[in-house]
Protein backbone atom coordinates (compact mmCIF):
# COMPACT_ATOMS: atom_id res chain seq x y z
CA UNK A 1 0.00 0.00 0.00
CA UNK A 2 1.28 3.42 -0.77
CA UNK A 3 2.02 5.93 1.71
CA UNK A 4 -0.52 8.40 0.92
CA UNK A 5 -3.37 5.99 0.76
CA UNK A 6 -2.11 4.95 4.20
CA UNK A 7 -2.34 8.57 5.24
CA UNK A 8 -5.40 8.93 4.43
CA UNK A 9 -6.77 5.49 6.26
CA UNK A 10 -5.41 6.84 9.43
CA UNK A 11 -7.14 10.19 8.98
CA UNK A 12 -10.36 7.87 7.88
CA UNK A 13 -10.33 5.77 10.97
CA UNK A 14 -9.32 9.18 13.14
CA UNK A 15 -12.46 10.59 11.80
CA UNK A 16 -15.63 11.52 13.91
CA UNK A 17 -17.51 13.71 11.92
CA UNK A 18 -20.61 11.93 12.24
CA UNK A 19 -20.41 12.16 16.50
CA UNK A 20 -20.08 15.99 16.12
CA UNK A 21 -22.35 17.26 13.73
CA UNK A 22 -24.00 20.05 15.41
CA UNK A 23 -27.40 19.09 17.02
CA UNK A 24 -30.18 19.82 14.46
CA UNK A 25 -27.52 18.74 11.70
CA UNK A 26 -29.32 16.53 8.66
CA UNK A 27 -29.43 13.41 10.84
CA UNK A 28 -28.35 14.39 14.66
CA UNK A 29 -25.36 13.24 16.09
CA UNK A 30 -24.02 9.44 16.51
CA UNK A 31 -25.46 8.40 19.39
CA UNK A 32 -22.13 5.97 20.53
CA UNK A 33 -18.50 6.86 19.36
CA UNK A 34 -17.86 6.17 15.96
CA UNK A 35 -15.33 3.55 14.41
CA UNK A 36 -15.06 3.91 10.94
CA UNK A 37 -14.47 0.53 9.01
CA UNK A 38 -12.49 1.00 5.31
CA UNK A 39 -10.21 -1.46 3.52
CA UNK A 40 -9.35 0.65 0.73
CA UNK A 41 -6.41 -0.73 -1.77
CA UNK A 42 -3.61 1.05 -3.96
CA UNK A 43 -3.52 -2.94 -5.73
CA UNK A 44 -6.69 -5.06 -5.21
CA UNK A 45 -8.89 -4.68 -8.89
CA UNK A 46 -12.00 -5.36 -7.47
CA UNK A 47 -14.36 -2.71 -5.28
CA UNK A 48 -16.85 -3.67 -2.75
CA UNK A 49 -18.93 -0.59 -2.27
CA UNK A 50 -21.04 -1.51 0.35
CA UNK A 51 -23.68 0.35 2.66
CA UNK A 52 -22.26 0.85 6.07
CA UNK A 53 -21.26 -1.61 9.19
CA UNK A 54 -24.09 -3.61 11.04
CA UNK A 55 -23.70 -4.10 14.83
CA UNK A 56 -21.04 -6.86 14.23
CA UNK A 57 -18.86 -5.44 11.80
CA UNK A 58 -19.02 -2.44 14.23
CA UNK A 59 -18.16 -4.65 16.93
CA UNK A 60 -15.15 -6.47 15.02
CA UNK A 61 -13.90 -3.32 13.04
CA UNK A 62 -13.60 -5.82 9.81
CA UNK A 63 -16.19 -5.59 6.66
CA UNK A 64 -18.43 -8.31 6.41
CA UNK A 65 -18.14 -10.43 9.26
CA UNK A 66 -21.81 -11.30 9.86
CA UNK A 67 -24.26 -13.39 7.68
CA UNK A 68 -24.45 -10.85 4.91
CA UNK A 69 -20.53 -11.11 4.74
CA UNK A 70 -21.12 -14.91 4.16
CA UNK A 71 -23.70 -14.57 1.51
CA UNK A 72 -21.65 -12.26 -0.44
CA UNK A 73 -18.79 -14.40 0.04
CA UNK A 74 -20.64 -17.04 -2.00
CA UNK A 75 -22.13 -14.68 -4.72
CA UNK A 76 -18.63 -14.03 -5.64
CA UNK A 77 -17.42 -17.59 -4.98
CA UNK A 78 -14.43 -17.00 -2.98
CA UNK A 79 -12.98 -17.52 0.55
CA UNK A 80 -12.15 -16.11 3.49
CA UNK A 81 -8.84 -15.66 2.56
CA UNK A 82 -9.14 -14.12 -0.64
CA UNK A 83 -12.20 -11.83 0.46
CA UNK A 84 -9.96 -10.20 2.74
CA UNK A 85 -6.87 -10.44 0.35
CA UNK A 86 -6.17 -6.40 -0.28
CA UNK A 87 -4.27 -7.44 -3.66
CA UNK A 88 -7.86 -8.72 -4.57
CA UNK A 89 -10.43 -6.68 -3.01
CA UNK A 90 -10.88 -3.15 -1.18
CA UNK A 91 -13.98 -3.28 0.77
CA UNK A 92 -15.13 1.04 0.92
CA UNK A 93 -18.60 1.59 2.26
CA UNK A 94 -20.80 4.51 1.54
CA UNK A 95 -20.76 5.16 5.45
CA UNK A 96 -18.07 4.25 7.45
CA UNK A 97 -19.33 3.76 10.70
CA UNK A 98 -22.30 2.02 12.06
CA UNK A 99 -25.17 4.17 11.45
CA UNK A 100 -27.47 2.52 14.50
CA UNK A 101 -30.71 1.21 14.09
CA UNK A 102 -34.44 2.52 13.75
CA UNK A 103 -37.78 1.34 16.20
CA UNK A 104 -37.76 -1.70 14.14
CA UNK A 105 -34.21 -3.12 15.01
CA UNK A 106 -33.03 -2.34 10.99
CA UNK A 107 -29.58 -0.52 10.38
CA UNK A 108 -30.61 3.36 9.40
CA UNK A 109 -29.26 4.35 6.19
CA UNK A 110 -25.76 5.37 5.95
CA UNK A 111 -24.61 9.06 7.74
CA UNK A 112 -24.76 11.18 4.89
CA UNK A 113 -21.72 13.39 5.77
CA UNK A 114 -18.99 10.37 4.81
CA UNK A 115 -19.26 10.31 1.36
CA UNK A 116 -19.27 13.56 0.82
CA UNK A 117 -15.96 13.70 3.00
CA UNK A 118 -14.21 11.25 1.84
CA UNK A 119 -15.24 8.94 -0.99
CA UNK A 120 -13.98 10.95 -4.16
CA UNK A 121 -10.56 11.57 -2.04
CA UNK A 122 -10.23 7.88 -1.54
CA UNK A 123 -11.44 7.07 -5.18
CA UNK A 124 -9.03 9.17 -6.35
CA UNK A 125 -6.33 6.96 -4.70
CA UNK A 126 -7.89 3.34 -5.99
CA UNK A 127 -6.95 4.50 -9.99
CA UNK A 128 -6.12 0.78 -10.67
CA UNK A 129 -9.79 -0.72 -9.75
CA UNK A 130 -11.40 -2.28 -12.81
CA UNK A 131 -14.79 -3.10 -11.14
CA UNK A 132 -16.55 -1.77 -8.63
CA UNK A 133 -19.80 -4.27 -6.97
CA UNK A 134 -22.13 -1.44 -5.80
CA UNK A 135 -24.54 -2.80 -3.21
CA UNK A 136 -27.16 -1.35 -2.15
CA UNK A 137 -29.25 1.92 -3.48
CA UNK A 138 -26.80 4.69 -1.94
CA UNK A 139 -23.90 2.94 -3.59
CA UNK A 140 -25.44 2.54 -6.99
CA UNK A 141 -26.18 6.34 -6.34
CA UNK A 142 -23.41 7.52 -5.78
CA UNK A 143 -21.44 5.21 -8.54
CA UNK A 144 -24.30 5.27 -11.16
CA UNK A 145 -25.51 8.59 -11.63
CA UNK A 146 -28.24 9.09 -14.20
CA UNK A 147 -27.72 5.20 -15.11
CA UNK A 148 -29.46 4.13 -12.19
CA UNK A 149 -33.23 3.73 -12.35
CA UNK A 150 -35.20 4.93 -9.95
CA UNK A 151 -35.66 1.58 -7.37
CA UNK A 152 -32.90 -0.55 -6.91
CA UNK A 153 -35.09 -4.04 -8.61
CA UNK A 154 -35.09 -1.64 -11.74
CA UNK A 155 -31.42 -0.82 -11.75
CA UNK A 156 -30.55 -4.57 -10.94
CA UNK A 157 -32.42 -5.57 -13.86
CA UNK A 158 -30.30 -2.97 -16.17
CA UNK A 159 -27.30 -4.93 -15.03
CA UNK A 160 -26.39 -5.36 -18.54
CA UNK A 161 -27.32 -2.07 -20.06
CA UNK A 162 -24.98 -0.79 -17.04
CA UNK A 163 -21.93 -2.90 -17.59
CA UNK A 164 -22.12 -2.27 -21.56
CA UNK A 165 -22.69 1.55 -20.46
CA UNK A 166 -19.33 1.46 -18.39
CA UNK A 167 -17.04 -1.29 -19.58
CA UNK A 168 -14.71 1.40 -21.26
CA UNK A 169 -13.51 2.72 -17.88
CA UNK A 170 -14.28 1.23 -14.47
CA UNK A 171 -16.91 -1.36 -15.06
CA UNK A 172 -19.93 -1.14 -12.70
CA UNK A 173 -22.03 -4.45 -11.90
CA UNK A 174 -25.02 -3.59 -9.40
CA UNK A 175 -26.13 -6.31 -6.61
CA UNK A 176 -28.98 -6.51 -3.69
CA UNK A 177 -27.41 -6.10 -0.66
CA UNK A 178 -26.63 -9.66 0.77
CA UNK A 179 -28.85 -9.24 3.79
CA UNK A 180 -30.90 -12.61 4.90
CA UNK A 181 -33.46 -9.93 5.06
CA UNK A 182 -33.75 -9.97 1.24
CA UNK A 183 -34.34 -13.67 0.98
CA UNK A 184 -37.84 -12.67 -0.72
CA UNK A 185 -36.16 -10.59 -2.84
CA UNK A 186 -33.93 -12.72 -4.27
CA UNK A 187 -37.03 -15.44 -4.41
CA UNK A 188 -38.88 -13.29 -6.67
CA UNK A 189 -35.89 -12.32 -8.91
CA UNK A 190 -34.47 -15.57 -10.14
CA UNK A 191 -32.88 -13.75 -12.94
CA UNK A 192 -30.54 -12.88 -10.32
CA UNK A 193 -28.82 -16.00 -9.34
CA UNK A 194 -29.50 -17.25 -13.04
CA UNK A 195 -27.85 -14.59 -14.96
CA UNK A 196 -26.22 -11.87 -13.52
CA UNK A 197 -24.05 -14.15 -10.77
CA UNK A 198 -22.36 -16.10 -13.39
CA UNK A 199 -21.54 -13.04 -15.27
CA UNK A 200 -20.18 -11.63 -11.39
CA UNK A 201 -18.04 -14.49 -10.62
CA UNK A 202 -16.62 -14.66 -14.17
CA UNK A 203 -15.29 -11.22 -14.38
CA UNK A 204 -14.38 -11.09 -10.57
CA UNK A 205 -12.58 -14.70 -10.79
CA UNK A 206 -10.43 -13.21 -14.16
CA UNK A 207 -9.62 -10.06 -12.46
CA UNK A 208 -8.32 -11.38 -8.98
CA UNK A 209 -6.55 -14.34 -11.05
CA UNK A 210 -4.40 -11.40 -12.44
Amino acid sequence: MDHELEGLLLRIRACRICRDTPAGGAAGRLPHEPRPVCEASSAAPVLIAGQAPGTRVHASGRPFTDPSGDRLRGWLGVDEAAFYDLDKFAIVPMGFCFPGQDAKGGDLPPRRECAPAWRDEVMAKMPQVRLVLAIGAHAQSWHLGSLGKKTLTETVENWREILAATEKGVAVLPLPHPSWRNTGWLKRHPFFEAELLPELRRRVHELIAK
